[in-house]
């Protein structure tokens, strides 16, 4: 199987990912740094196979308010080589609750894995409820590490 793929793609093969646990990570993972490589090294120590619901270029626009550095599939060629990462899911722009939820019930994940003060920790702890899955924070956020700032200190 394919390590990136759309969300259309995975509801076809949603099925074949039978793994003994599947940890979920969400986000944008723009400029990889240190921050997201603990975050996700952390994410995988919780279970067999790591997914990644990589945010679209629109979101970034939309909520960060800024263009991204690297499209996203371009992001997901970069987290594509990471060997712990075991499965990236190009996501359209989702807006609501119940598209989310739509993703967190087509992978069915075992643990929802997120960093201490994760702006969407309500919705993923009830999503992570409602699936069955748990939602575990695996991480802080290690100051001075954000694709913000380091976009700020290159400007």
């Amino acid at each position: 199987m394919k390590k990136i793929l759309s969300l259309q793609e995975l509801l076809k093969v949603k099925n074949k990912l039978r793994t003994k646990k599947t940890v979920l990570v969400g986000g944008c993972f723009d400029l990889l740094h240190y921050g997201h490589v603990q975050f996700l090294k952390k994410a995988k120590e919780q279970g067999d196979f790591l997914t990644v619901a990589l945010e679209s270029d629109q979101f970034i626009k939309e909520i960060k308010k800024r263009i991204p550095i690297h499209d996203q599939k371009q992001r997901a060629k970069i987290l594509e080589t990471l060997d712990f990462v075991d499965l990236v899911i190009l996501l359209p722009r989702l807006r609501t609750y119940e598209e989310y939820f739509n993703l967190v019930k087509a992978v069915r994940p075992a643990i929802i894995a997120v960093t201490a003060g994760d702006t969407q920790i309500e919705n993923k702890t009830k999503q992570a409820k409602d699936s069955g899955a748990i939602l575990k924070i695996v991480s802080k956020n290690i100051a001075g590490f954000s694709t913000q700032k380091i976009i700020q200190k290159l400007e």
